[in-house]
């Protein structure tokens, strides 16, 4: 089995996020030949073109995070039916300046969880539209919008559902399938 670096992003900067206790989850689920690291993007500034001549630390420490990963996964939330502001500042970082896009070529996958009926359903079309600008490839199928309820995921990651559990389990070994035919039609350079 191949192994893959994966770095996570989870869009809500929130300590009690239940997108949190999702990426646990997922976590937990994925198999052996992935390995998982967080890219926080808590401490990043506004960005502002200003910035292109000169990136402070915090940024250039992300966007090697994001470079020492084989993919990315975003698990986020749905703010005013579109991502959280954090997370689009962050990918704003990532692409900047022009020319340095550290998502091109970069496999990446989405999946979110929100107390309503259809999860984080228009955030991740949103989302979508912004890495399809970043040209990141993005595994398509299946799509994962999880509706939260008190008591689905523990704070450990546990998912205390079958069906869930089975459903995230078979999610994330197409995400590793996914990374797999990424990577050896466009070969990390």
């Amino acid at each position: 089995m191949s192994r893959f670096k994966v770095g996570y992003l989870i869009g809500s900067l929130s300590s009690q996020s239940i997108n949190r206790k999702l990426a646990k989850a997922l976590i937990r689920l994925a198999p052996e030949g992935m390995q998982f690291h967080e890219i926080a993007f808590r401490d990043l500034p506004l960005y502002s073109p200003d910035y292109d001549a000169d990136f402070p630390q915090v940024a250039l420490d992300f966007k090697a995070a994001i470079a020492a990963s084989d993919a990315v996964l975003f698990v986020t939330p749905e703010y005013n039916r579109s991502i959280p502001g954090g997370l689009k500042n962050a990918i704003d970082w990532a692409t900047r300046p022009s020319g340095t896009n550290s998502f091109a070529r970069k496999p990446s996958a989405v999946i979110g969880t929100s107390p309503g009926a259809i999860g984080t359903a228009i955030a991740q079309q949103s989302l979508r539209g912004v890495l399809g600008f970043c040209n990141s490839p993005q595994m398509t199928s299946p799509e994962a919008y999880i509706q939260f309820k008190p008591g689905l995921i523990t704070d450990e990651g546990e998912v205390t559902v079958p069906g869930t559990e089975d459903f995230l389990r078979k999610y994330m070994a197409e995400f590793h399938a996914f990374i797999g035919r990424v990577l050896t039609v466009l070969p990390r350079q």
